[in-house]
């Protein structure tokens, strides 16, 4: 960029971190940040980002699942798009930086453009996932799986925590919950999409840089898994005679732990939820539940994981004398990034004198499901300590300048894939 354009983009860090702390304010709780799907709070962030994507110079709109979408159209109407964005829905108890930055950055890059004056030879479209994180419903990706088409109806019918279901819970949220499928888009409208996200882990940190270039959003697979003993007294039953549930998964934790320690290719596998019964202090346990949550880089790699971890919690369970249940509740395949995406991000990087990194992502992103309509890539940002899914969530502001700086130079200087391109695009 020249002398003159650096001047002007000078503020565009400082403009992300301004609105991510506006948006941050927007709480169901005054003490902690907690935005979930189709909540009043989440109809004001809407707001809020409809209005910022009017001010940046784009024509916006709710789409019929409650994702924000803006457009910034090319040097000529309806041209097809790159699409940007991340989500703007949070777990419980949030970072601010989670999703937002994403579509915040995205915002301000466009807004950079129109300053200018500068139109492209396609259209640019920034959309705010309505919920990725799945905390209201218990389904994750509903935005994107709208705008992917491949959203699931059947989950219409879930209810949240009180109640409430889906389709009363988008009623009254102003929505139509029979056209959902108005939110699809198809393959010919988008050459490529692209979100720019905190990394959510510590190597950025640790490589001391405040980018990378993601190669692949890890696929997942989790498990529910009961162990059924017998429960006994606690001070009755010789040890040598008791089957006991606890101490059968205990030996199963540890068991997933020491397998995934010793992986090195990427595998973690953590166990987040454990419940035992009947509960009590002098009772030995007779069923406990867990659950199992497994990520690689590949999905042949998970498969082959989960499959020999299966193999050892069924051999612990059969010496224990413990009836075992194993359900599969979730599984997402992983979703590569484009190598040709890569490639144009990792130019810009360089281009913005920073090293060139790259790494996969554990944590699940909306591309997962948006990789069924466009070719997917990623920029990560540095976030201090790693940290994620917690109020100490933190981007400095010089990373959200860098991170600003590289998503608007890759959006000037993008090529669509060879092949994909039309003469629309090219002119």
């Amino acid at each position: 960029m020249g002398a003159g354009n650096a001047v002007q983009d000078a503020s565009l860090g400082e403009e992300v971190v301004r609105r991510i702390n506006e948006l941050g304010a927007i709480s169901e709780e005054s003490d902690q940040l907690t935005r979930v799907y189709l909540s009043k709070e989440l109809r004001a962030a809407a707001d809020r980002i409809l209005d910022w994507m009017r001010e940046a110079g784009m024509s916006a709109r709710l789409d019929a699942i409650g994702n924000v979408c803006g457009r910034y159209e090319g040097d000529r109407p309806g041209l097809p798009c790159l699409m940007l964005g991340s989500h703007y829905d949070t777990v419980r108890d949030a970072g601010k930086w989670d999703g937002p930055l994403g579509v915040i950055t995205a915002i301000a890059c466009v807004a950079e453009l129109n300053r200018r004056g500068k139109r492209l030879p396609f259209a640019i479209e920034v959309i705010g996932f309505a919920d990725e994180e799945g905390v209201r419903f218990a389904s994750t990706l509903l935005g994107s799986r709208a705008v992917a088409g491949t959203f699931d109806e059947a989950v219409l019918n879930t209810r949240d925590r009180d109640g409430v279901s889906m389709r009363d819970a988008l009623v009254q949220f102003g929505l139509d919950p029979d056209h959902i499928g108005a939110a699809a888009r198809t393959r010919r409208e988008l050459l490529a999409y692209l979100e720019l996200h905190i990394e959510q882990g510590p190597v950025l940190e640790a490589q001391n840089l405040p980018v990378g270039v993601v190669t692949a959003i890890a696929g997942a697979t989790r498990l529910t898994a009961r162990l059924t003993g017998m429960a006994g007294h606690a001070g009755t039953v010789p040890m040598a005679l008791r089957r006991d549930a606890l101490t059968g998964a205990a030996e199963c934790i540890g068991a997933i732990e020491q397998f995934c320690r010793t992986d090195e290719s990427g595998l973690v596998g953590t166990v987040g939820y454990i419940d035992a019964r009947p509960g009590a202090t002098n009772v030995i346990p007779g069923e406990v539940s867990f659950t199992i949550d497994m990520r690689a880089p590949t999905d042949m790699h998970r498969k082959r994981a989960v499959a020999d971890v299966v193999r050892q919690i069924e051999a612990i369970a059969k010496r224990r004398q413990l009836a075992l249940q194993l359900d599969v509740t979730h599984e997402n395949r992983t979703a590569p990034c484009a190598p040709w995406l890569r490639e144009q991000i990792a130019n810009a990087i360089a281009a913005e004198g920073f090293s060139v990194f790259e790494l996969p992502s554990g944590a699940g992103h909306d591309g997962m499901a948006m990789i069924d309509i466009a070719d997917v890539g990623m920029i990560f940002v540095r976030c201090r300590g790693g940290i994620s899914h917690h109020p100490d969530e933190h981007v400095e502001l010089a990373d959200a300048d860098a991170g600003a700086r590289v998503l608007l130079r890759v959006i000037e200087n993008f090529r669509p894939r060879v092949g994909k391109s039309s003469p629309q695009v090219t002119g």
